[in-house]
């Protein structure tokens, strides 16, 4: 039989937490030597109240302190945690050659943050920019038993060799990217997964190969909406 972990699986599911909270601010998770995960705790969460986790990854090259300006003003503002991964390379490992090294990284961030929070089953992202939408996209995708919402920016694949639950998507993508067109990524993904039964919402906007912050305002809201 097949490793699950080769396909993308994470072992994770919210339990009660068994340590005490982390303050508000920026931490690192110490699950690497180099690279470390990075969580942000919003100001005011109420004790032991479930709280909305997102998990951000950043595009090639980038890094945990280049995405974090993407989410890091709406996890304070709208009270969610946000954890932030480092690839243990300079993009993810289904980019250079399948689930390996970060996926465990994943799995590891997302106990560690469990064992301080209580976090809400029903509202956890996977999101993500360029390569991190498309690493979003696939783990996302792959581990819909507990990622309840999938938030792609400019992805340029989806690598899902096995699909569980069926997370809500956010696709997004500017209609002038030169590095990852439109017309062979988002829209090809978008139409896919609509077949496929998935709830899409899909955004295209006059822009490059960046984020935008309107629309990942429109993401923010697609997470936390009813």
């Amino acid at each position: 039989m097949l490793d699950s972990t080769l396909v993308g699986h994470i072992a994770f599911t919210p339990t009660p937490p068994v340590l005490p909270p982390l303050p508000p601010g920026r931490h690192d998770l110490g699950i690497a030597a180099e690279r470390d995960a990075l969580l942000v705790v919003p100001e005011g969460l109420a004790p032991d109240a479930p709280v909305p986790l997102m998990v951000l990854f950043h595009g090639g090259g980038g890094s945990a302190t280049k995405i974090l300006p993407m989410m890091e003003s709406h996890a304070q503002r709208h009270g969610f945690l946000l954890l932030v991964p480092q690839s243990t390379f300079p993009t993810w490992d289904i980019v250079i050659a399948g689930n390996g090294p970060d996926r465990e990284r994943v799995e590891m961030a997302l106990a560690t943050v469990a064992a301080r929070f209580a976090v809400d089953p029903g509202r956890i992202a996977f999101a993500g920019h360029s390569d991190g939408g498309s690493y979003a996209l696939s783990l996302g995708l792959t581990n819909g038993h507990f990622v309840t919402h999938v938030i792609a920016s400019s992805a340029g694949f989806m690598s899902v060799h096995r699909q569980q639950g069926a997370p809500r998507v956010f696709i997004s993508h500017g209609v002038h990217d030169e590095q990852i067109p439109v017309a062979r990524s988002a829209r090809v993904h978008a139409a896919l997964l609509k077949d496929a039964g998935y709830d899409v919402t899909f955004m295209e906007y006059n822009g490059p190969h960046a984020w935008q912050p309107p629309v990942v305002a429109l993401a923010v809201d697609f997470f936390l909406s009813p």
